[in-house]
């Protein structure tokens, strides 16, 4: 698919699921790359947060799931929970790549505290009205759900402190343009602090494909060194890619991915097995970058 296709595939994904939560008035939405909340043609559980989700079981505390409306919780299409991973000062301002149901916009509302702001980036109006739906039921008012696209950010430059996601980077054909933008808009000494899917050293193109139907990307991700390499080549310092949760392909129950594993060489079985993983991925805009008058 070209990025116009991958950009729309990607917006009705995220429309269907939005829908499918208002409709069933909190109930799961599908993720992680099933539309049934069954599984989808790999085997994969899509229970949103479940605890057997290999994918997005166990993102979440109890505790912070308790604080929010069950919508924005059933909405989470997520592969980490970068709130847990990056400290939020009160007072700062944060912006979310790909806010969906506003799970983390809310989560970070909480910590930035009445003097700081919680801003929500998504392209798709039935995400944007469940999180502003979301945000109401919460009694929110640092927060704010702006549309558009994260390789255009609609804000101004060096305007937010941190910038969060939660698996959407990989969703984008132009990670690059992504993270070009995410500098832009941080202050000097502001933090990149995202969850997302990484790729560990070359994989065969048809393990690519399955593995990534199974985990829910559909443009594709990014391999550790190459992130890394954009980041930097982005004005970002202080890059690292910390994996939080591997993907075995073992656990996709997927019979051809299982058969294919087995006969690749035994020296190569356990890298590839565990070649898919989400990752915390950090980086700071330097401190003395030069702001232009």
């Amino acid at each position: 698919m070209d990025s116009f296709d991958t950009r729309e595939a990607v917006r009705r994904r995220y429309a269907e699921a939005a829908l499918r939560v208002h409709e069933t008035e909190g109930g799961a939405a599908a993720c992680c790359g099933g539309t049934s909340g069954q599984g989808d043609a790999a085997g994969a559980t899509t229970c949103c947060g479940g605890a057997t989700d290999p994918i997005s079981g166990n993102l979440y505390a109890a505790a912070e799931l308790a604080e929010l409306p069950a919508e924005a919780a059933a909405a989470s299409l997520g592969c980490g929970n970068p709130t847990a991973l990056i400290e939020l000062r009160p007072g700062e301002t944060v912006l979310d790549l790909g806010s969906g149901g506003g799970i983390d916009v809310l989560l970070s509302a909480r910590r930035v505290g009445p003097t700081g702001r919680a801003y929500g980036l998504d392209m798709t109006d039935e995400m944007l009205a469940l999180a502003r739906r979301n945000a109401k039921t919460a009694g929110a008012t640092n927060v704010e759900f702006l549309r558009g696209e994260m390789e255009h950010i609609p804000l101004p430059d060096n305007s937010v402190d941190v910038v969060i996601s939660n698996c959407v980077i990989n969703l984008s054909t132009d990670k690059g343009q992504v993270l070009r933008e995410a500098h832009r808009v941080l202050r000097p000494g502001g933090r990149f602090a995202v969850s997302d899917v990484v790729v560990d050293g070359p994989v065969p193109d048809d393990l690519r494909r399955q593995i990534e139907l199974w985990v829910g990307c559909i443009a594709g991700a990014l391999d550790r060194r190459d992130y890394a390499e954009k980041l930097r080549a982005a004005g970002f310092a202080e890059v690292s890619i910390e994996p939080t949760r591997f993907y075995h392909v073992e656990e996709s129950g997927d019979e051809h991915l299982l058969t294919w594993l087995a006969a690749q060489p035994s020296n190569e079985r356990p890298r590839l097995n565990r070649a898919f993983f989400s990752a915390f991925v950090r980086g700071q805009k330097p401190a003395d970058f030069l702001v232009q008058p």
